[in-house]
């Protein structure tokens, strides 16, 4: 059995535009699936100037996970689902998130989107013992300052991660996350533009240097292989180490 070959296999990454999401669907695109991701911009178009987004051979599809109609009303392009991939998210840098509206804002769009897309594909899923996959942070294990939203989101979307593989390891989903620490695209671009918090951050990282996002997307890929049939309910920290310190 190839492992790694997802060929007659349907990928759908959500968040998959840009940063670790769009490296992940490359990965999957380089190992032969069919791979769809969706996004907020209108059009394909409109990430052609990102330096963090590369669209070629993807599927693109907008949308916005947390208008719950507009998930409700979806008719899916693809006819079966292999692989769910939860990659979207939102932050609010500098204490902005201590503002009951951008708290609920950053609630609704980094837990409320992954239950609402989990719920709707769950038929797919399991017809084809399907595997999610969400993309978390090292902020579900240790705080950010003053990302009070952020860090809530996180924590909550690992327990979510639990309750469905629990819950629906009977239908054949298997769900795990990935947990990155700094990993430098337009999501981080705050952080990881600071010379002297990369520094900081980097001096806490037993293996000295900030992430890669192929070090995401080579994780992702073997969750959703055979090679991981007997995982699921995990959340694996990617991150240097720097939960160790």
């Amino acid at each position: 059995m190839k492992r790694f070959d997802f060929r007659n296999k349907t990928v759908l990454v959500v968040g998959g535009t840009g940063g670790l999401g769009n490296g992940i669907a490359r990965a999957f695109n380089d190992l032969e699936a069919d791979v769809y991701v969706w996004g907020t911009r209108p059009n394909a178009a409109d990430y052609q100037d990102d330096p963090d987004s590369d669209l070629s051979g993807l599927t693109f599809e907008n949308m916005d996970v947390s208008d719950q109609v507009a998930l409700n009303a979806y008719t899916p392009l693809f006819d079966r689902l292999d692989v769910l991939v939860l990659s979207h998210g939102i932050v609010m840098w500098g204490g902005k998130e201590y503002q009951t509206e951008n708290f609920k804002r950053v609630m609704d769009v980094n837990v409320t989107g992954v239950l609402a897309c989990c719920v709707k594909f769950q038929e797919m899923l399991a017809a084809n013992a399907g595997t999610i996959l969400i993309l978390n942070s090292v902020g579900a294990f240790r705080s950010n300052p003053q990302l009070p939203a952020y860090n809530a989101s996180k924590a909550a979307i690992e327990s979510l991660t639990r309750t469905l593989a629990l819950d629906w390891a009977g239908d054949g989903i298997r769900v795990n996350g990935i947990a990155p620490g700094m990993v430098p695209t337009r999501m981080t671009k705050v952080a990881a533009d600071d010379p002297k918090r990369v520094a900081a951050y980097v001096a806490r990282v037993p293996l000295g240097r900030t992430g890669k996002v192929e070090n995401v997307a080579d994780l992702a890929v073997f969750l959703a292989s055979p090679s991981a049939s007997y995982l699921t309910g995990l959340t694996i920290p990617v991150e240097g180490g720097r939960l160790l310190t």
